[in-house]
């Protein structure tokens, strides 16, 4: 950055406009993905609003406050138009997106009937699954070969056959499926050749999220994990998205709970206001909530949405705040809520003389309903990071995450604000404008403010 501006010329990118239709490829056919599909439908038909949706709604400011420019997300950068998106995926089950989306009961059927054609459309293509990974869930709709190699190639070919059924100029993968059973990094995960290997003799360590991201990595695909799965943040699939210039992203959406405790932490920071606990508990009825009821995929969410605090709090800078909170999450599985998840956080705090108090949060959500826009968003931005010529990480992307990636040598930012003004910030370098740091003590100490009349005699 030069020393009088906040402009990163450097770093403009020359993008390439976003002609054609886009594929956006869904692993999971489920609540979140068919809530998707039926919303975009919707949008396009102009029954309903992209409510939720960055790229879709959210204005930006553009140039210094003495003469802003607000211009919506979708004008600063060049982004698909929602009518020339095309979808698919793949399940475990052989119903189309129609029979899916009635079946979740996410969406009235009086809007899902309005694109029901749309969605009868949606057919999936047998699923790379291994009930080992996912011990509640079990579906007839599977792939099957020799090895773990072989299921790769199998996605690479539906991949390929999409492209060429849809004519889609461009394709993204967003993993909508459902949370795997806790697995820690081993030798198979480090290099790119030992990944490859471990698919050729069915290595254990390797799930089925592993190849779908390994999939889409071979394709060209850029990649984001929706799911707390150890998948695409292993340092094979790491280095094989640098080697093919493919972007990826994850990991697991943040969307409930796990997003207002990213309101409510850096609050508390940045008053200085002590935690000494902090319980939540959720309750949900969907089939995220069945597979989590399974102690094996509940760990996986449970380090996801557990690392938020410590991240945000440092308690190695603020011992006498943050050392010593208690911070438990559970999660209930509740047949009859569906997918209207309900959450509770009580939050014990201390103040001036470590005098304490509580903040009760009653969270009743929609999971689907929050998860989509997220989904969206990420699809869009995949694309244009690839016209962009981004590859590997894409870390300005951390808004979307609950446990966003980073370069290995860095601490992944957890904080909604800091995340949010990363990502605005780099579509403003990407197309040549300014960046915000929102200091403004340079109006108050310049000599246009002296003239102005607010620098004093």
């Amino acid at each position: 950055m030069s020393e009088k501006s906040s402009l990163y010329p450097e770093l403009i990118r020359a993008i390439k406009p976003a002609t054609g239709t886009l594929g956006v490829l869904l692993p999971g056919l489920g609540a979140v993905a068919t809530t998707l599909i039926a919303g975009v439908h919707l949008i396009n038909k102009g029954l309903a609003q992209p409510h939720g949706s960055l790229t879709q709604m959210q204005r930006m400011r553009l140039g210094k406050r003495t003469n802003p420019r607000f211009a919506l997300i979708k004008e600063v950068v060049p982004l698909t138009n929602l009518n020339d998106l095309v979808f698919g995926g793949w399940d475990i089950f052989p119903e189309n997106a129609y029979q899916i989306a009635c079946h979740a009961g996410v969406l009235s059927r009086e809007l899902l009937d309005q694109v029901k054609d749309q969605l009868e459309s949606v057919r999936p293509w047998p699923a790379v699954f291994e009930q080992a990974y996912v011990r509640r869930l079990s579906g007839p709709h599977l792939k099957a070969g020799p090895t773990k190699k072989h299921l790769a190639d199998m996605l690479i070919e539906d991949i390929e056959a999409f492209r060429r059924r849809e004519g889609v100029q461009r394709v993204v993968m967003v993993w909508c499926g459902s949370t795997e059973v806790f697995m820690q990094p081993s030798p198979v995960h480090e290099t790119i050749e030992a990944f490859e290997a471990g698919l050729k003799a069915n290595a254990p360590e390797i799930s089925p999220c592993m190849i779908y991201t390994y999939a889409a990595i071979s394709a060209g695909v850029p990649f984001a994990n929706g799911s707390p799965n150890l998948a695409v943040d292993i340092p094979a699939l790491v280095e094989y998205a640098h080697k093919r210039h493919v972007p990826i992203a994850g990991k697991d959406f943040k969307t409930g709970q796990t997003f207002l405790k990213t309101v409510v932490a850096p609050g508390l920071k940045a008053k200085m206001l002590g935690l000494t606990g902090w319980f939540s508990t959720n309750i949900l009825g969907n089939r995220d909530g069945e597979v989590l009821d399974d102690q094996g995929s509940f760990r996986t969410k449970e380090v996801s949405k557990s690392s938020v605090l410590g991240a945000i709090l440092q308690p190695e800078l603020y011992p006498d705040l943050y050392g010593k909170v208690f911070h438990k999450v559970r999660i209930e599985y509740y047949p009859p809520r569906g997918d209207a998840k309900e959450g509770w956080d009580n939050i014990d705090i201390f103040g001036w003389l470590g005098q304490p108090m509580q903040i009760k949060i009653n969270f009743l959500c929609r999971d689907s309903i929050l998860a989509a826009p997220v989904a969206l968003d990420l699809a869009l931005f995949l694309d244009l990071a690839q016209r962009a010529g981004l590859s590997g990480i894409q870390e300005w992307l951390s808004f979307y995450f609950k446990s966003p990636m980073a370069r290995v040598d860095l601490q992944p930012e957890h904080d909604l604000f800091i995340q949010h003004l990363k990502l605005t910030n780099t579509l403003r370098i990407l197309v040549g404008e300014e960046v915000l740091d929102h200091s403004g003590l340079d109006y108050y100490e310049s000599g246009d403010a002296y003239r102005a009349g607010m620098g004093g005699a």
